[in-house]
């Protein structure tokens, strides 16, 4: 065997034994029992050190080394680029460290989840604390050598967008802000309201039809499930990718556009060419590019007049009178600017906000220049000069999300570069399919999505995040097709 082969052969337990490990992140955050919650943190730290074990391997630097004499092929190549980037940085976390992280992330989850519960963020910020400090010491690490980053935080960050940095997204997001306000303050100045949905909407009912949702976006139900989280995610890759979503009942749009939102996670993953199956190309890219298909499912498809126009009367038929007389003002509604405390459900105008939020506030944290015991006043003190109103109790604020809970720090700011990026494939796929409402007006998305599956996700992990934007839409990524987008969008709906 060639030494890529034989790296590959080891790399693909390797892949095999990560999936394992995310089914059991799965179950806990769904299924598991509570009383399991100190027994699955040991189970977690165990996989780890197995996992750990194998990315450092020094065999893999050996392989890897003589590997990049050998003629290889583009995918071979793009293969042996990932894993020799991955097994620099993983080379750098001892291997206390990366256990010490599985198991109080694993910790985390639930500790968050029952403070959340009981509005109790004093019971939960000793636990913060133990994995701010450890991602702290972990992003530490992976700064040193020379191809490190300049700092611990931009070296987390490389976990979810290589190649980002906390300067060039500031910039990004700099830029972003002024007219994300300016717009902001004219929707809410306008005379012109759409409607609240008024209606009856059951747990069960908004099950059934976020199964419909699914189906009309193009999840395949043999290689997936949909289950209730306390937070919505999507896991899993190559024939298996499951979903999560949640039921408020008298918000079903949460539902919906949660379970489409995570519909496009899966999509991605299960789109990629089955030659990358079990392989370093064989999941998205990263979280940026990864976030662009869940956000261009869920608004520029989701939420467009077209497809939302179908959607009006398939939610009648199961749900009756909502309170909306027509289409045109099921899109309106679809699309109202709400005050709101949760991002997850923030209409289009106000995410980015809520983002930025975090983005500011998880930096600070790293550096060590905000301290946990200050972190609520902080978010809200940020949020009421944001949104304008203000937070009343912490599931409310800073304790709202999944993400710190589990170590997640440098991730927040790849919801806002994923939202650009979809700006940028949307004006892309519009260019290429001119009669793509007439399809999703019959609740037909099956364009848009074989076009994003064409262009974009067969190819996985073959080109670097920024990269693969750019060989999707022909051009360049910026912020400006989102904000052009978003301008004309609530223009139109406000009457501006």
């Amino acid at each position: 065997m060639s030494s890529f082969s034989e790296l590959m052969a080891f790399q693909r337990r390797t892949e095999a034994l990560n999936q394992t490990s995310q089914r059991l992140a799965w179950d806990q955050e769904t299924v598991m029992p509570r009383g399991a919650t100190a027994q699955r943190a040991e189970e977690m730290e165990a996989m780890e050190a197995v996992l750990h074990a194998r990315r450092t391997d020094p065999r893999m630097g050996d392989w890897i080394e003589k590997a990049s004499l050998e003629n290889l092929t583009e995918v071979e190549s793009a293969n042996l680029r990932l894993l020799k980037r991955k097994f620099s940085r993983n080379s750098k976390i001892p291997a206390d460290l990366a256990e010490a992280l599985a198991r109080e992330t694993s910790l985390g989850q639930g500790i968050w989840a029952e403070a959340r519960s009981r509005e109790d963020f004093a019971g939960f910020a000793p636990t913060l604390e133990k994995v701010i400090q450890l991602r702290r010491e972990e992003g530490e690490a992976m700064a040193q050598g020379e191809d490190g980053m300049g700092n611990a935080y931009d070296a987390l960050v490389q976990d979810y967008e290589t190649g980002a940095t906390a300067e060039s997204l500031g910039a990004m997001f700099d830029a972003m802000r002024p007219r994300l306000v300016a717009l902001l303050d004219k929707v809410k100045g306008s005379s012109h309201q759409p409607k609240k949905l008024n209606g009856t909407f059951t747990p069960d009912d908004q099950m059934k039809f976020a199964h419909v949702l699914a189906e009309r976006f193009g999840y395949d139900f043999n290689y997936g499930r949909i289950d209730k989280a306390v937070h919505p995610f999507s896991l899993g890759s190559g024939q298996e990718a499951r979903i999560t979503t949640r039921t408020v009942e008298n918000d079903p749009f949460n539902c919906f556009y949660s379970t489409i939102h995570e519909v496009g996670h899966a999509c991605y993953e299960l789109g990629i060419d089955d030659q990358h199956l079990l392989t370093p190309l064989g999941r998205g890219i990263s979280m940026g590019v990864h976030e662009s298909q869940s956000r261009i499912y869920e608004n520029q498809i989701g939420r467009s007049r077209a497809f939302t126009s179908w959607m009006y009367g398939a939610v009648r038929e199961m749900f009756g009178d909502i309170g909306v007389e027509n289409a045109e003002e099921f899109y309106a509604t679809v699309n109202r600017v709400n005050d709101g405390y949760i991002r997850t459900e923030a209409d289009e105008l106000q995410y980015n906000l809520h983002v930025l939020l975090r983005f500011d506030l998880e930096q600070k944290l790293i550096s060590g220049e905000l301290a946990v015991a200050d972190l609520p006043d902080a978010w809200n003190e940020r949020f009421e000069a944001d949104f304008g109103f203000a937070v009343t109790k912490p599931s409310q604020g800073c304790m709202q999300d999944v993400h710190w809970s589990v170590g997640l720090f440098g991730y927040f700011p790849t919801y806002s570069l994923g939202t650009v990026y979809s700006g940028n494939l949307n004006k892309a796929m519009r260019a290429d399919l001119p009669d793509l409402d007439a399809s999703l007006e019959k609740g037909d998305t099956s364009p848009a999505t074989g076009w994003l599956r064409e262009n974009l996700h067969q190819y996985g992990g073959l080109r670097d995040p920024r990269e693969t934007i750019t060989h999707a839409c022909g051009f360049e990524p910026s912020e400006a097709p989102l904000m052009d987008y978003l301008e004309d969008k609530f223009s139109d709906i406000y009457k501006l």
